[in-house]
């Protein structure tokens, strides 16, 4: 395959499209599965998938200097691990990834037009479908746009709720076996790592960053600098935001919110401020969107490449220098998830395709050689390993059948 992406990414525009992923997954969709499952051990949980995800970028940055081209792990694992391992990244990728698209999707509806959640999602995936069919530049200067003013409507939360009469440090909760307020459950071990397989979901947006590993200006400089970069700015945001509305709405109520910061703002008196966070949701949300199409479509143009989807997906539009037809594939497949799928669901669904996924990427870098990598790499191996398996019971079974699934499908192709 000859056809090459345009390199046209720089340091700024790669920790944008991190953050365009990261941001509107992490606050707006998970922090209230994750307090379900933490109770008070909620920021216990974002911290265990901080570590995890900090290790597991470090070994993709790695990685991606080493291997600069479309596709991720799948190229990582095909390469140092050998082809089934390469396969099974992407096959994990992917699917894992369009679940994500559809929660992302879903999420836009239900903060647009409740009512009409289905509807507004499919039109979401059509519209950003045709934003990333004319060139990864227009989907990185649109998320720019996205990530400022959902920055800014963080602040607005952090700042209200930290602010307001109704804060509380008491239901923060710090110690595991306490309890934060009423209805708020104790913290316990298996709590507070099932929170941190579901908040990895938020967590993994760095991802973006090396499948665009082709369109990235100067990959050896570029990529190293923007994943750790992208990873710390999100972390930072997650824990002043967790804390401004647990601090207002404690572990139960914000476990049992269906939007926990418009909850959490109304509940420090500022009702005013309810519709601006509803927006800034459902923007949140399309940046996160944009990013997971632009993402999955690589993994899909490098599979392609390899024969292990069909070929003619691997095509690069002559114009626009993207992979259009995997583009519109990606496009089509999340927008009949979005018209059928639950939010809740599809986030332990991809949370385990996901962390499937970059353990792959930790067994790519442990081969690498040096002592710091190996021992990071060993670190997010075990890590991803953990948390995959704390996730909900039907998370598992669904995410290990779809795997397995996979192999079979390997394994009746090499025959």
């Amino acid at each position: 395959m000859t056809q090459q992406l345009r390199r046209t990414l720089g340091v700024f525009d790669a920790v944008v499209v991190g953050l365009g992923a990261m941001l509107g997954a992490g606050v707006f969709v998970a922090l209230g599965p994750a307090a379900e499952a933490a109770g008070t051990g909620l920021l216990w949980g974002l911290a265990v998938a901080a570590v995890v995800a900090y290790c597991n970028a470090m070994s993709s940055a790695r990685l991606a200097v080493d291997y600069p081209a479309s596709g991720g792990t799948y190229v990582y694992g095909r390469e140092r691990l050998g082809p089934f391992w390469g396969w099974l990244a992407g096959w994990a990728f992917v699917v894992g990834k369009t679940a994500s698209c559809a929660a992302m999707a879903l999420t836009v509806g239900a903060y647009v037009w409740p009512g009409q959640a289905h509807a507004v999602a499919v039109a979401a995936v059509v519209v950003l479908t045709a934003v990333n069919y004319g060139g990864v530049q227009k989907p990185a200067t649109l998320t720019r746009v996205i990530v400022a003013v959902v920055l800014g409507v963080l602040a607005a939360v952090v700042v209200v709720c930290l602010g307001s009469d109704a804060a509380d440090a008491g239901r923060l909760g710090l110690g595991l076996g306490t309890e934060a307020g009423p209805g708020a459950g104790s913290a316990s071990v298996g709590g507070v790592l099932g929170a941190a397989g579901l908040l990895f979901f938020a967590f993994a947006g760095y991802a973006r960053i090396t499948t665009l590993g082709e369109e990235v200006r100067d990959p050896a400089r570029t990529i190293p600098r923007a994943v750790p970069l992208a990873l710390g700015l999100v972390l930072a945001v997650y824990a002043c935001v967790a804390v401004a509305v647990l601090s207002v709405l404690g572990a139960g109520e914000l476990g049992r919110s269906a939007a926990p910061l418009a909850d959490a703002v109304r509940a420090a008196g500022a009702s005013w401020l309810v519709p601006v966070v509803r927006v800034g949701a459902a923007l949140g949300a399309l940046g996160a969107l944009l990013a997971l199409i632009l993402g999955v479509s690589r993994t899909t143009l490098a599979m392609a490449r390899d024969g292990h989807l069909p070929r003619g997906l691997a095509a690069v539009h002559p114009r626009f220098r993207v992979p259009h037809r995997a583009e519109l594939a990606v496009g089509a497949v999340v927008a009949v998830l979005a018209a059928t799928v639950d939010v809740r669901g599809a986030i332990g669904f991809s949370s385990f395709g996901v962390l499937a996924y970059y353990a792959i990427a930790n067994a790519s870098a442990w081969t690498l050689g040096s002592e710091l990598v190996r021992v990071r790499a060993a670190v997010g191996l075990v890590g991803c390993a953990v948390l995959a398996f704390a996730l909900p019971v039907p998370s598992v079974v669904s995410g290990a059948g779809v795997l397995l699934l996979g192999a079979v499908w390997y394994a009746a192709r090499r025959r």
